[in-house]
């Protein structure tokens, strides 16, 4: 499997990607979800971002590279955004911190490629709740506030919530 990029080496470029967001989930930096698969310098001042979707036919996609785009812009960069199919996305490039902000934020993070198909395809309580953090959990619908996401709800609390689905 290819590893995650959470670092670029240029300190400046990687502290501007850190600032740019997910657009379907804010409270993440496109570096902590992974999207981001390289950075190269074609010039002095002009770089080539290759971006990979969390999902092929994800809709943000072309927001993400307008957003690079202006953030580097910003910075003095010409930059070039590249879509990368291959290899795929997975959920086990979204960072540690990631995983707490999606939390603190009411998304339950990917649960493991197994627990996942457990939850999502027996029924069973391995999902928990954002906010109780109890597992008395339900699905709801397959699909959440995106297709990458499945909407449940928890037994305890009563509060719907989604979960993100493992991707491998």
């Amino acid at each position: 499997m290819v590893a995650a990029i959470n670092h670029i080496e240029d300190p400046k470029i990687n502290a501007i990607l850190r600032e740019v967001s997910d657009p379907e989930i804010p409270v993440l930096s496109i570096m902590d979800m992974g999207v981001v698969r390289s950075v190269e310098r074609v010039g002095e001042h002009e770089l080539l971002i290759k971006i990979t979707p969390t999902y092929s036919g994800c809709p943000a996609m072309d927001t993400i590279a307008t957003d690079i785009m202006l953030a580097l812009g910003g910075a003095g960069f010409k930059t070039k955004v590249e879509l990368v199919l291959s290899p795929a996305w997975t959920t086990d490039w979204i960072t540690e911190y990631g995983r707490k902000q999606l939390q603190e934020y009411g998304i339950a993070p990917p649960e493991s490629e197994s627990l996942d198909k457990a939850a999502l395809i027996d029924g069973k309580r391995v999902v928990a709740c954002p906010q109780c953090k109890s597992k008395n959990t339900e699905m709801v619908s397959q699909f959440g506030s995106t297709a990458c996401k499945a909407l449940f709800k928890c037994l305890d609390c009563l509060e719907p919530f989604d979960y993100f689905k493992c991707l491998k």
